[in-house]
Parts: structure tokens; C-alpha cells; sequence
């Protein structure tokens, strides 16, 4: 368990490599610089950024190891500051990640960090949720976006048998997963969280042919 900033680092820099390191403490002074005219994060977590937001973030990682190759479309849902999916993004800037985010103060502060950050395959996708084109993605994450059950129901049309749902959410992981009707919940399990002794993330995917009804084609 992950019980410092140094620590935290550690774990980041396991993941990734030099460059994803320089990338994230450039991003760290961005956040910084943003927070000050916007409510990003709360002000009390800039000392330890990086447990509670870039190694929170970047342990998802462990789930979609480099060596299984690229992963299709990362989508995350309800990016806000950038968690998790600016990190996945810094981490990885050769995957295709879209962070979608209906907030414009937002999306503008995201599209100048992922300009800044030099994330040519990152994206900003300033809408709500429903109003987005579907795109069978290869990853979805979710932090803080919404509780389980309508998580799933907004944004099932995203999934197919192949997708991987990585989703933190904290100390309620349990108590979210317990929620869902039993077909859908057999296909999920709760992995303990690496920087947070009562925090879980909520990994699974859905079975072929649940996803439903589709709108379109994102690509």
C-alpha cells in the first residue's frame, strides 16, 4: 500500500518510463497554475498529488499491461482535471485515449494541457455523455463520474465483450457493485486500490451482445 508522495512516485515511475515522468511533473505545475482560477482539486491534495491523483490514476495501468500491445480506444467518462484519463494519456501517449467532459472551463483547461503535454493522440470531447457518438471502446474508466448503476446504463452502448471496465470508486466499491442486478454483477469484481487501504476499483466486462442499442460510430 502506497503510504507517501515518495512512494506514489515510485509506483508512477514503475509504469512508465523518463519521459511520461517529465510529462506528468509538467502537469502537476499546470494543475497548480489552473487550480488557482478554477476548482480543479481540492487545494489540500496538491501536496500529495501524487497519491491521490497521478498514482491513483496510473495504477490502472496494471490492469492493461504495455505488453498485451495497444488497447483500442481509452475512453474516460467524466475526465473532469484529468483523472484518470489525462494520466493514462501522459503514461501512454501512444494510445488513443478521449477524455470526455461536458464543463467548458474544463475541456479548455484539458485541451491546453494535452496541447501542452505534447498528447497528439489524446482527445477532448466537450459534451455530455448522451450526446456522444458511439465508439466500441477498448477501455472505459470513470472516476467520481456517477454511481454504478447508471454509470452503466449511460455509457453500456460504449462496451462490447472485449471492452475492460476500469472504474475507481473509492470506499463505496462494494456497496455500488452489490447494487446491480446479479447478471451484471457476477461479471464485475472489486481490486483494492493501491494508494487508499478502503478504496476499490471496479473491474469487468460485459458480456457480448449486452450492450444494446447503438447510435452511430465515433472514429
Amino acid at each position: 500500500m502506497i503510504a507517501d508522495e515518495q512512494q506514489a512516485r515510485a509506483l508512477v515511475a514503475e509504469l512508465g518510463d523518463a519521459a511520461a515522468l517529465e510529462r506528468l511533473e509538467r502537469l502537476i505545475a499546470l494543475l497548480a497554475e489552473e487550480n488557482l482560477r478554477q476548482n480543479l482539486i481540492a487545494a489540500a491534495t496538491l501536496p500529495q498529488v501524487w497519491r491521490r491523483h497521478l498514482a491513483d490514476s496510473a495504477q490502472l495501468l496494471k490492469f492493461v499491461p504495455r505488453e498485451t500491445g495497444d488497447p483500442g480506444a481509452w475512453i474516460d467518462l467524466g475526465t473532469g482535471a484529468g483523472f484518470p484519463g489525462l494520466v493514462i494519456a501522459a503514461m501512454r501517449p501512444e494510445w488513443d485515449v478521449r477524455l470526455i467532459e461536458s464543463r467548458k472551463r474544463r475541456c479548455e483547461w484539458l485541451e491546453r494541457a494535452r496541447i501542452d503535454l505534447g498528447l497528439e493522440r489524446c482527445s477532448v470531447i466537450a459534451a455530455r455523455l448522451e450526446a456522444v457518438e458511439t465508439v466500441e471502446a477498448g477501455v472505459i474508466s470513470a472516476r467520481a463520474f456517477a454511481p454504478l448503476p447508471k454509470l452503466l446504463d449511460l455509457s453500456t452502448r460504449f462496451s462490447t465483450g472485449r471492452t475492460l471496465w476500469l472504474l475507481p470508486k473509492g470506499r463505496s466499491a462494494a456497496q455500488e457493485l452489490a447494487s446491480l442486478p446479479e447478471s451484471k454483477r457476477r461479471l464485475f469484481h472489486v481490486e483494492q486500490s493501491l494508494t487508499d487501504p478502503e478504496a476499490g476499483i471496479v473491474v469487468g466486462r460485459l458480456a457480448s451482445g449486452s450492450h444494446g442499442q447503438t447510435r452511430g460510430r465515433l472514429t
